[in-house]
């Protein structure tokens, strides 16, 4: 399958519109965090020809096809294998003070659910691996392992959101006496015995179980925590930044960080505000917005999106 062909870019439309004030004039550096395989770097390097572009990944499998798509525009784009938190150091690394525009389009890609010896998806038997990075050494199938049954079980519940955490974490503790899992079928079978049958009607049993183990083998949340305030510090003034999360524990962040950051900081009852108390940001849109129907329509993966963006108002000191 063709590159172009194997992701539809989230919200490109709407992503392009919010960052392209930023983004129209001559030497505007555009950083994409989560790289993937470049479905929103390739359409913002044509629609912007004047811009350089800073692609950031942890998969070198997603970097090796974002260099091959990205071939045409050889000489504006720089490619960088890392977490995105650590964004200041890529910028740093390139010799760029600061940047005009920042995307992030967070969670697991296409690409890794779609390649099933990555071990993401629950409907597919493969190692249970799940690692965003396969050159780091944390992988699912270790964690099930190794963890204490209370480490699973808060796992479960702060990043799955599972009520069933206690009864998952009790029965994955007592399978591994005899016999470790290893595979994403053993796990699935082990969560369908484990749950009751009124509950298997909401949903997969193993969904939220997956996401969970998913966030914990790759930190999602921890690093999350650290990229969005340093991303808005390597922002330039009147520079914008997108973030399309996909579930409410990725918003949570955002919203909680540009929020805290687009509030006065005067004290209450002040008459004036002084300079140094005015919103570091501007929020562009009211609260997280959401594809629209006939985008989830055609593009199913849209259908949990929140989009959130800012703009840079000043530096703080």
């Amino acid at each position: 399958m063709a590159d172009n062909t194997i992701h539809t870019p989230v919200m490109l439309e709407r992503t392009i519109e919010l960052l392209a004030p930023a983004l129209e004039r001559d030497g505007a550096v555009l950083v994409d965090a989560t790289l993937g395989m470049a479905g929103h770097a390739e359409s913002f390097l044509e629609r912007f020809p004047r811009i350089t572009l800073v692609g950031i990944d942890r998969d070198q499998d997603a970097l090796t096809i974002a260099r091959r798509r990205l071939e045409p525009f050889a000489g504006r784009v720089h490619f960088v294998h890392a977490v995105y938190d650590e964004f200041g150091r890529a910028l740093a690394g390139l010799g760029i003070p600061k940047a005009s525009g920042i995307l992030f389009d967070l969670g697991v890609s296409s690409l890794q659910l779609d390649r099933v010896e990555r071990g993401f998806s629950y409907s597919k038997d493969a190692p249970l691996d799940m690692r965003m990075d396969a050159s780091s050494e944390r992988t699912a199938a270790q964690i099930l392992a190794t963890y204490s049954e209370e480490e699973l079980r808060r796992i479960f519940y702060q990043y799955g959101d599972e009520k069933l955490a206690p009864r998952f974490a009790s029965r994955i503790v007592q399978r591994r006496v005899d016999k470790p899992l290893e595979t994403s079928a053993e796990l699935v079978e082990l969560v369908i015995a484990a749950t009751p049958a009124a509950a298997q009607r909401a949903g997969h049993p193993a969904k939220r179980v997956f996401q969970a183990l998913r966030i914990e083998v790759n930190q999602e949340l921890a690093v999350l925590e650290r990229a969005i305030p340093a991303a808005v510090d390597s922002l330039e003034v009147g520079g914008r930044m997108v973030v399309l999360s996909y579930q409410s524990l990725e918003d949570r962040i955002v919203k909680r960080v540009v929020q805290a950051r687009s509030a006065s900081t005067a004290p209450r009852g002040l008459p004036v505000e002084l300079p140094e108390h005015r919103p570091e940001l501007k929020l562009l849109v009211r609260g997280a917005e959401l594809a629209t129907d006939e985008e989830k329509s055609r593009n199913p993966r849209a259908t949990p999106v929140r989009l959130r963006a800012v703009e840079k108002l000043r530096e703080i000191a």
